[in-house]
């Protein structure tokens, strides 16, 4: 691939739909708010300053603990500044960012609203100056329960409208079970929102068709693990599945231990919807321009590739139509 090419691949505008909002802050913003509220964060951070983690189940504890500084509405606010600033950087002109009111608030309804509040206006400050749009999917954390998810979904629904535009599930996918979650989907879907949930990533293609038999939802969190059943791949192709692919994140956490192995171009050339994210970008050492680029590299893609990639992305995000014909025009300029 001549550096041209390259150079245009990686200045593409983006779609990105996979976005942890708490897993995408910058190691330097938690450690200077972990400054400002003296909150020891020993063992978060490597010598080198990024964030320390053996395994998924590590990764997952060592994320709380860096929430640990997120105490306030304010710090919310410079949060979204801070990751919308590094989404710019890397081309990315509209993202769907997982946001759960257990860590905003503590699933108390209004104690959210403040948070939320505070999100959508620095969120649209960032539009105004940076050209990146950001919308919210509400998540709740599938190891802390169905009772907790259920004040989750509760959060969601009074809170679905123009910017919080989707509910998902997050956390440890071995625990517990996706049918678990249906009544907090239900309630989910009955205001609205579009509905997404991890699975597929840890464990086999029966998680993914759990999922959309027992969630009825239209975009799954991964779900490379789908490529072990070619049936279920087929089935995915039939009812549009999206998946919301992140490689970076898949080789760093031992998914697969190269991307070599990933399956995203299998799973592109047998007609699956897919889409390219970043999950937790510090965590994996990674930005949408490194995945785009290390997708080049690997697979020897072009930019039609990419544009595919990213039209399937905006057709399947939770936006409202006006928003999505905004962004058609952004990804149309080039």
């Amino acid at each position: 691939m001549d550096e041209d090419t390259l150079a245009t691949i990686g200045s593409l505008p983006k779609v990105e739909l996979h976005l942890h909002i708490e897993g995408a802050a910058p190691p330097q913003f938690i450690r200077g708010l972990a400054q400002e509220k003296r909150v020891d964060l020993t063992g978060v951070f490597q010598e080198d300053g990024s964030y320390a983690f053996r395994d998924f189940v590590h990764f997952l504890s060592v994320y709380e603990a860096a929430t640990q500084v997120l105490q306030t509405p304010e710090d919310y606010a410079r949060l979204t500044t801070a990751v919308l600033e590094e989404c710019a950087a890397s081309g990315v002109v509209y993202a769907e960012t997982f946001i759960s009111p257990d860590f905003c608030g503590g699933r108390d309804l209004g104690a959210w609203r403040e948070y939320l509040h505070a999100m959508q206006e620095a969120a649209a400050t960032a539009e105004r100056q940076m050209g990146v749009t950001l919308r919210g999917i509400v998540t709740c954390i599938r190891h802390f329960g169905p009772e907790k998810a259920r004040q989750t979904a509760i959060c969601a629904a009074e809170t679905a409208g123009d910017w919080i535009v989707g509910f998902g599930m997050g956390g440890d996918e071995n625990q517990g079970h996706q049918k678990d979650f249906a009544y907090s989907y239900d309630m989910a879907r009955e205001a609205g929102l579009g509905l997404t949930t991890h699975a597929g990533e840890w464990r086999g293609p029966q998680e993914v068709r759990d999922a959309i038999n027992d969630l009825r939802v239209q975009r799954i969190g991964h779900g490379v693990r789908s490529i072990e059943d070619l049936s279920l791949v087929d089935e995915l192709v039939e009812k549009g599945i999206t998946l919301e692919i992140c490689p970076g994140s898949n080789v760093t956490l031992g998914v697969y231990t190269s991307l070599h192995q990933h399956p995203i171009a299998k799973l592109m050339d047998r007609g699956v919807k897919v889409t390219v994210s970043t999950d937790d970008p510090p965590f994996f050492h990674t930005t949408m321009r490194d995945e785009y680029l290390n997708l080049v590299k690997t697979f020897d893609w072009s930019v039609e590739h990419f544009t595919k990639l990213n039209q399937t992305a905006l057709n399947a995000a939770f936006c409202d139509e006006t928003t999505r014909t905004v962004i058609q025009s952004r990804l149309e300029a080039t």
